[in-house]
């Protein structure tokens, strides 16, 4: 077909979206950027594109030329405070046809001046003592509505965790608000439609109060309480606008009253008590009996901390059933669910008032019962006491676990149905698939997906079930590639970027962990370690690439140009970093358990490879911004540090001073080495996955780039033959040992069944699962060309035993796949791009081939050597 379109009904634009979010009510930004997506013909360009937005002033039409249609900056006058607008849009090709218009976009700015707020923090008023698990409060307050409803707007957060109710009806769906962020800095409000949920007359607004990150327990050997403040309050504005324009505002203010929670303790390390005996019914209705509620105390938040959210909110996304069902005793059931998920248990229960019913948590089971062990000090332990009322569903509301196996002890017996384990995380949009003839290698692929589910809640954590679960800095950097891939996760990584800069040091240290928190004598005082504070570079630049968001590197890019600052100081004239704290290549198998910095490479090389590579990488972020003069600087000293690593570490002959994979994998995938030196690396590398029988032998250092380091020297049989090893340690002995979730550690369950001696030990860990990202671009052959994938590179290398393999990739522009497949004359290759996506095909014995916008391509290459089918 022609790639000059004349019907406007063959090309269809998709509903515009705003930022990185599905759900534009409360936006944060004035100038929120848009993007769509189109279906047309093969070959169809966009040449324009008009944009036309609805206010209350009217409609004005803006226009703009070019290909661009992801994040478009906003081309109208900055939105209000409270403001409603539609959007729509339509694009013209090569013949200046236009389409149709899309279907309009609802957006509503949030709460975007500090003097909109008028709301203050309330919770109880009875004597607390610090330091301490203290009892939630519940907190309510009743107004009347007087006059008719146009709409309705709650503009909700806490010092903690809540859970809004109005007229006893739960307003919304989310888990863990407001999330966690560097609260000082930094506090979530979300915003809620609530027009259905008011009427005229009398109307009650509660909520439930967790402690959460805010005041809860939280970090290493007992960790610390209070880490924000010791208050445990709710923020809530409510926004009535009638029919005839006016406004009520419902705010939390002295008006308000608390009473002691029927939830006794509520933490994210130990688990939840309930009392049912303590329940009030119809507390948060209109009439409710308040006979022992109190005034709440009345708390100061500066509103210029108070920020609308970029990312999904965390929510339940999935129900597992118990696959099996076994009877410890009496009244004690022991659940295997399956599958290693974080989140909590959903339980019928039933009995005489006084009964209490237990929930205890883990990933593994050891001589057949829980093994508990990893937990450390986090008991993951939820119990509800009966009221002796009729039978009823409940679950903890403000606490979560990373668990398997669970036991249910109290009742005497489970029925199909009774039990359910609830997935909770932040609730991305899913963008990625990965299918195999492999079923051990489909598994692999389900337990990094799995992985990153349970540790992307509300921020990027390091382990779900023991008492830690904080946002290890490198351990994202290494695996930002892989995420991008799997699922949407732009915003998600944005929000925690922007806490990332606000937690930098004055000397441009990136702290291990972000939000910080004390962290005993290993962590504190925050030193400089390359890896983790590289991600203040080469996170955002990830960003870039998988989601074509420029805007993420021009806010990060001071925190970015600290960090390299602070390498650059650190190195000094030598442009080798040979001093401080580094973990180097954390978790090598070789690493003794008591110490897992301990790795076969050194770790100042590991060092200054990352000082190389970082600082290359920032001058190529100054360039894309305009900077020339930081990119002409940082081109520099990159170079420098690069002849530097070269004279320390690279002998003559092309091997390194640390002769180990690690090594090896950093200085070929980070571009250190000459032409020679880097084949004489690559056959050394090579050689070494050999010698060790194909097992692994890196860290979170090594393992993202050991596949590629194997496959851009010409080995890449030999980086199958690493992924498809199954003895211990390999990726697929996690799965041959039953494994739904990466570990920790590749020995995190010894091959008789015992769990890793250690006291680090996790079973859902992602960062070793950033292998991910080689699969996604070697077996499944797809790479981002030019930011957000408008170009791609498809060049799929079949390997190891596979047969065949699918890739699916839902990128900003719509679905990209692709497949090949052995067939009797040789290999089958396929592959589809959405309007607005070009590419180029790179396949074994054929020139490169371009593939136009909205293209398909299908071939038959003969394979060199005959496959038997």
């Amino acid at each position: 077909m022609s790639a000059d379109i004349s019907e406007r009904s063959t090309v269809k634009v998709s509903l515009p979206r705003f930022e990185h979010v599905d759900d534009a009510l409360g936006l944060g930004s004035r100038t929120p950027r848009i993007s769509w997506r189109i279906q047309a013909a093969e070959g169809w360009t966009q040449q324009g594109w008009q944009l036309e937005c609805t206010r209350d002033g009217g409609a004005v039409v803006a226009s703009g030329t070019g290909a661009d249609q992801i994040l478009v900056a906003w081309p109208f006058e900055p939105l209000v405070s409270r403001e409603r607008v539609q959007v729509r849009v339509r694009v013209r090709g090569v013949d200046g046809a236009w389409s149709d218009w899309s279907a309009p976009a609802q957006a509503e700015a949030g709460l975007l001046d500090a003097e909109d707020w008028i709301a203050a923090p309330v919770g109880a008023g009875w004597p607390e003592v610090p330091d301490t698990d203290r009892r939630p409060a519940l907190v309510r307050r009743s107004f009347t509505v007087d006059r008719p409803i146009a709409r309705a707007r709650l503009y909700v957060t806490a010092h903690g965790l809540y859970e809004a109710e109005i007229n006893g009806v739960r307003v919304g769906d989310h888990e863990f608000s407001p999330g966690w962020t560097k609260y000082d800095e930094r506090l979530v409000y979300w915003t809620f439609d609530v027009t259905d949920h008011l009427a005229e007359g009398e109307n009650t607004l509660g909520a439930w109060l967790g402690d959460g990150w805010y005041r809860g327990r939280l970090g290493f050997n007992g960790g610390y309480h209070d880490l924000y403040g010791t208050d445990q309050s709710l923020i809530a504005q409510l926004e009535v606008t009638h029919d005839d324009g006016s406004r009520t505002t419902v705010a939390t203010d002295e008006d308000w009253s608390a009473a002691p929670s029927p939830i006794l303790v509520s933490g994210l390390y130990d688990g939840e008590r309930h009392d049912a005996r303590a329940e009030q019914p119809g507390w948060s209705r209109p009439g409710a009996q308040t006979a022992g509620w109190t005034p709440v105390r009345v708390g100061r938040r500066d509103p210029r901390t108070l920020v609308a959210p970029v990312l999904p909110p965390v929510r339940c996304t999935e129900e597992l059933a118990p696959a099996t069902v076994t009877r410890v005793d009496a009244t004690t059931h022991l659940l295997d669910f399956g599958q290693n998920l974080v989140g909590r248990l959903c339980v019928r229960v039933h009995g005489d008032a006084g009964r209490t019913i237990e929930l205890r948590h883990a990933e593994v089971l050891e001589d057949g019962a829980l093994g508990t062990r990893p937990l450390r000090l986090a008991a993951a332990h939820d119990t509800i006491t009966l009221d002796g009322g009729a039978e009823r569903l409940w679950e903890p509301k403000f606490t979560f676990h990373g668990f398997r196996y669970a036991t249910v002890t109290g009742l005497d017996q489970l029925r199909e149905g009774d039990v359910v384990a609830r997935v909770i995380h932040t609730d991305m949009r899913r963008t990625g698939w990965l299918e195999t003839s492999n079923p051990d290698l489909n598994r692999l692929h389900e337990n990094v997906r799995w992985g990153m589910r349970g540790n992307f809640l509300s921020i990027p954590t390091d382990c779900p079930q023991r008492d830690e679960r904080l946002g290890w800095t490198g351990d994202v950097q290494v695996f930002a590639p892989t995420a991008s891939f799997l699922y949407d996760s732009a915003g998600f990584l944005e929000s925690w970027l922007t806490d990332v800069a606000l937690e930098q040091l004055p000397d441009g240290t990136i702290p291990w962990f972000v939000p910080v928190i004390p962290g005993g004598p290993t962590w504190n005082p925050i030193r400089t370690g390359a890896v983790w504070g590289d991600v203040s570079v080469l996170t955002p630049w990830t960003l870039h690439e998988r989601f074509g968001d420029l805007g993420v590197l021009r806010r990060q890019y001071d925190s970015g140009r600290a960090w390299v600052e602070r390498m650059i100081a650190q190195s000094g004239p030598s442009r080798l970093w040979r001093d401080g704290h580094q973990l180097g290549d954390w978790l090598d198998p070789a690493a003794p358990p008591h110490d897992p910095a301990d790795a076969r490479t050194d770790r100042y090389l590991v060092a200054a490879a990352y000082f190389a590579f970082s600082t290359r990488r920032l001058a190529d972020t100054a360039r894309l911004l305009g900077l020339s003069a930081d990119a002409d600087r940082y081109a520099r000293i990159a170079e420098e540090a690069r002849d530097a690593f070269r004279a320390e570490y690279v002998r003559q002959d092309g091997t390194l001073t640390s002769d180990a994979q690690t090594a090896y994998a950093l200085a070929i995938r980070f571009g250190l080495l000459s032409a020679a030196e880097q084949d004489a690396a690559g056959r050394r590398l090579a050689a070494l996955v050999r010698e060790a029988g194909n097992r692994i032998a890196t860290g979170f250092a090594g393992t993202p780039v050991i596949s590629d380091a194997l496959t851009a020297t010409g080995h890449v049989d030999t980086a199958y033959d690493l992924l498809l090893e199954t003895e211990c340690p390999s990726w697929l002995y996690t799965v041959r040992m039953g494994g739904t979730t990466i570990w920790e550690r590749w020995d995190s369950m010894l091959p008789d069944g015992t769990i890793n001696p250690g006291e680090m030990t996790s079973f859902n860990h992602f960062a070793l699962g950033s292998v991910a990202d080689w699969m996604h671009r070697v077996i499944g052959g797809l790479s981002p060309a030019a930011p957000g994938y408008r170009r791609v590179e498809w060049a799929p290398q079949p390997g190891g035993d596979l047969d065949h393999a699918r890739i699916a990739f839902d990128s900003p522009y719509g679905v990209i796949e692709g497949s090949w497949e052995r067939v009797a004359d040789g290999i089958r290759y396929s592959l589809s791009l959405p309007t607005g996506v070009e590419g180029t095909i790179r396949l074994p014995g054929l020139p490169d081939q371009p593939i136009v916008s909205g293209g398909r391509f299908e071939s038959v290459i003969p394979s060199p050597v005959p496959v038997a089918i």
